[in-house]
């Protein structure tokens, strides 16, 4: 087997760069030194070995050639005997023997003897082994890709993350004001107060998830190029990434909002028949009907988001179109669904509560300096949305955004190249990618 970048070679090359078994300068078979066949002349006088530098003659009586050693010590009664080969698995292993013989005369496959327990490592040119990943692997990988580009990672972050708190800080403090606030919470607001209150709370929140959503897109676009190119161990900038990314920005954004309204739809479609029969028959009827749709809508929309959860580094990996980039993903997560969505979960779960050791103290800091005080925040929930608690709250949430951007796009891009080398031998061709010359030739180099 070759030696290649990234892998250890399972055996011990023979010296002078002679393969076991080929005719060397004296012979077509290697023999130890000293040993002569019985039925060949032996040495002449100047060539016989000087007793004193050997300690001993050589026995009359030698084995067949190629299935010995010569002894390194002297030989005879009360001499110590030699020790006993290692037993599998310890340390590293001799060079093969004469005539393609394994180590201490056991033949076999030249170089790999019983103490080599499976094939050599899989090649990491980059952030991941290129094999089968595991759930660590893969965690640890969006970690490592963080750690090792961080200038390129939290620069993108940080970047994205500023200017939608920005967007969102003005649009809070200018629509979201006092106002409608007080009218929802009064009840002796007449029915137009309340609906007029409603549209402008509504329309607040609605302008906040549309510009959420758009820096996800973009921070995903970015950070999933930056990921793709760690995965080879290759740095890239900013500027290379957007460069990158910019022909499908327009896309992703499509799919999402595709994906949302999908969601979306199937839910009001499961909670549309009890409505009804609230409506128009049995409140109390069709208020559990209403939740049972919306529970098993809901179970229904989650199923296909996790079908479709591959689709951004499909649309942006491979440059397809919105409805290819779900039908790839659907194909890719065929089969193990609940794979996928438990390393989805669990990179939320990890993100979600590292932001959130972040952002709360934040929260309970703007609540102290804002009119109010912590105490209007814990009985309200809402505290004072002046522009003293939204800029400092806002400070929290771009830090929040600087970890949870990198690891929900990391372990994405990851879970897709790793379904693609479980399916369709992706390291290969990830390995041409890197350089590794070499890689997937030989049998078992695959790990």
């Amino acid at each position: 087997m070759k030696d290649t970048p990234g892998w250890a070679s399972p055996g011990s090359a023979p010296s002078d760069g002679q393969e076991p078994g080929a005719s060397g300068p004296t012979g077509p078979t290697d023999r130890p030194s000293g040993a002569e066949p019985a039925d060949q002349p032996g040495p002449g006088p100047q060539d016989r070995p000087d007793p004193q530098s050997h300690g001993s003659q050589w026995s009359k009586e030698q084995p067949p050639p190629g299935q010995w050693s010569a002894p390194t010590g002297p030989t005879g009664p009360g001499s110590p005997a030699p020790p006993p080969p290692p037993g599998p698995g310890w340390g590293n292993q001799p060079p093969p023997g004469p005539g393609g013989y394994g180590p201490y005369g056991a033949p076999g496959h030249p170089g790999w003897g019983g103490g080599w327990g499976g094939p050599p490592p899989a090649a990491k040119p980059g952030v991941i082994p290129l094999r089968p990943l595991g759930v660590g692997e893969i965690l640890d990988g969006a970690v490592s890709t963080m750690r090792t580009h961080w200038r390129t990672v939290l620069g993108i972050s940080l970047t994205v993350a500023v200017i939608a708190e920005i967007i969102v800080i003005l649009l809070q403090g200018l629509v979201l004001n006092d106002t409608s606030t007080a009218t929802l919470d009064d009840p002796s607001a007449t029915a137009s107060e309340l609906t007029r209150a409603l549209g402008q709370a509504m329309l607040s929140s609605g302008a906040v998830f549309l510009v959420s959503l758009i820096a996800t897109v973009a921070a995903t676009a970015l950070l999933t190029t930056v990921t793709s190119r760690a995965v080879l161990g290759r740095s890239v900038t900013t500027r290379e990434a957007w460069r990158d990314a910019r022909p499908q920005v327009l896309k992703l954004l499509g799919l999402i909002l595709l994906l949302l309204v999908i969601s979306a739809a199937i839910v009001a479609v499961g909670v549309l028949p009890g409505v009804l029969v609230a409506v128009f028959g049995n409140a109390d009827a069709g208020l559990a009907l209403a939740v049972l749709g919306g529970l098993g809508a809901g179970v229904l929309a989650l199923w296909l988001m996790i079908r479709f959860s591959l689709s951004s580094p499909a649309l942006m990996l491979e440059k397809r179109g919105v409805t290819k980039s779900m039908g790839r993903s659907a194909k890719l997560v065929r089969g193990s669904w609940w794979r996928v969505f438990g390393i989805l979960l669990l990179a939320g779960i990890i993100a979600n509560i590292i932001s959130a050791i972040v952002v709360i103290p934040f929260t309970f800091l703007a609540a102290a300096f804002s009119g109010d005080g912590i105490g209007s925040l814990l009985d309200s929930g809402t505290g004072d949305l002046g522009w003293t608690f939204l800029i400092i709250s806002g400070v929290g949430s771009v830090i929040g955004s600087m970890i949870t951007y990198p690891i929900n796009a990391g372990v994405t891009v990851l879970l897709y190249i790793d379904q693609r080398i479980r399916r369709e031998a992706l390291d290969l061709e990830l390995a041409r990618a890197a350089g590794v010359t070499g890689y997937g030739t030989d049998a078992g180099a695959r790990g």
